[in-house]
């Protein structure tokens, strides 16, 4: 009779300990085949936005041509020789206002939200040949604010800086630390400005249609949310939960002990 006693008491507290613990059971992409191919795109640009912050250099082969165009790239010296050397400052770069557009030097006011990293560096090129200011300009792009935040299920949720302009999904996932364990896997969300709006997308990182989204590919400012599997409990919530965890323990084994007489 104790045996049955112990083994009944025994078989009570592991059901109460396993129905209070959660395990992270899922597997990234789970329905993709080894060794076959997944196309993506290869050619992806960074798109221009409201508030984004441009490093936009000019150069040339004859570099004091090149000067006027960098005016806020930083502090330029002509020396005697002809060589030209740029002081080590912060860059403060071009801040896209709200009408989407720029104020470069020389060229005046440019609207460049909106355009991908290659067409404003293609219309600034441009614009300085067909101005007859530089014959051969050669003009490059970085963004300086380039961010992303991420909420909801991970185990580390915060704003994050990208050193360049192009991080996937995937990426934005494993630097906030991975989904935790009670994250829904197939309800990841990138919420997006697009043409003054916020649209979101819905993702399932289990799928290997990740690859097809648009948002394979973050773009700055966009909200990554990792949606939960329950609601977050704040500690008065998880004070009753244990409370009531304890108090039906104590009910079964009373019951148990009852039975068994």
């Amino acid at each position: 009779m104790k045996r049955n006693l112990y083994f009944l008491v025994a078989l009570a507290v592991t059901l109460l300990v396993s129905s209070c613990s959660s395990s992270k059971k899922f597997v990234y992409l789970q329905d993709m085949e080894m060794g076959h191919g997944y196309p993506y795109d290869t050619k992806y640009e960074a798109v221009v936005h409201v508030n984004d912050r441009l490093d936009i250099t000019v150069s040339s082969k004859s570099p004091e041509l090149a000067i006027p165009f960098n005016a806020n790239a930083g502090s330029f010296q002509l020396g005697t020789n002809g060589a030209v050397t740029e002081a080590a400052v912060a860059k403060k770069g071009y801040r896209v206002d709200v009408e989407g557009n720029i104020d470069f030097p020389i060229l005046g006011k440019l609207h460049v939200e909106g355009l991908k990293v290659s067409e404003v560096t293609s219309m600034i090129r441009n614009r300085i040949i067909e101005g007859q200011y530089i014959k051969d300009p050669l003009v490059s792009l970085e963004f300086l604010n380039f961010k992303y935040t991420v909420l909801g299920a991970v185990n580390n949720t915060g704003t994050f800086m990208v050193d360049g302009d192009r991080i996937t999904l995937l990426e934005a996932i494993a630097k906030a630390g991975d989904v935790s364990s009670r994250g829904r896997v197939n309800r990841v969300a990138v919420i997006r400005e697009v043409g003054g709006e916020r649209v979101m997308y819905q993702h399932d990182l289990r799928s290997k249609y990740l690859f097809d989204s648009p948002c394979f590919y973050l773009q700055q400012n966009d909200i990554v949310y990792v949606e939960p599997k329950y609601r977050k409990q704040d500690s008065e919530d998880k004070s009753w939960k244990y409370i009531s965890g304890f108090l039906s323990l104590i009910t079964a084994i009373c019951s148990i002990l009852w039975v068994t007489k």
